[in-house]
């Protein structure tokens, strides 16, 4: 939930129209919770996605329930350290990240999002770097710490799509 009002507040930061749909599963704890946010330069008539450009899927059971979820030519960002399973689409863009190992690394399990939306936002150039960062300083006032990691985070994401780009 916190990745999908880190990137809608950064469309709203940039004046584009949002809409943020938050979804949590019947187990609501540990279940396969999903937002779905649209941004476009044009209103948007609907908050409904039938078929996303990205997803951002961070473990196996919305790897299942999600991946056919994603248009032909789109974009999937894949937590390799939860999400183990073959992918079965060939007709996307996957990129494959241990976003968990990586937050772990940054020393807060929690960022993994903020990897992610790092890489997001590398591989799509939607947002800015600034733009993200200005979002995360707002939501995080006063919070130093949670700022600073959070931001190292998306400098991580950037820095992982950076160097698979090159590969």
């Amino acid at each position: 939930m916190v990745l999908g009002k880190l990137l809608a507040n950064a469309g709203m930061e940039k004046g584009l129209h949002v809409t943020w749909l938050p979804s949590y599963g019947a187990e609501v704890r540990g279940g396969t919770a999903h937002t779905a946010i649209r941004v476009s330069s044009e209103p948007i008539g609907s908050p409904v996605v039938s078929l996303a450009d990205t997803a951002i899927i961070m473990n196996d059971p919305s790897l299942d329930k999600f991946e056919k979820r994603i248009r032909p030519g789109g974009l999937l960002i894949l937590n390799t350290s939860m999400a183990r399973r073959q992918k079965r689409r060939k007709d996307i863009d996957i990129i494959e990240a241990p976003l968990s190992d990586e937050a772990m690394k940054l020393g807060n399990l929690k960022v993994a999002n903020v990897i992610a939306a790092g890489i997001f936002i590398s591989r799509k150039k939607i947002f800015s770097k600034y733009i993200l960062t200005s979002v995360i300083n707002k939501m995080g006032a006063g919070k130093k710490d949670l700022i600073a990691i959070n931001i190292k985070a998306v400098e991580k994401g950037i820095e992982i799509e950076n160097a698979l780009r090159r590969q």
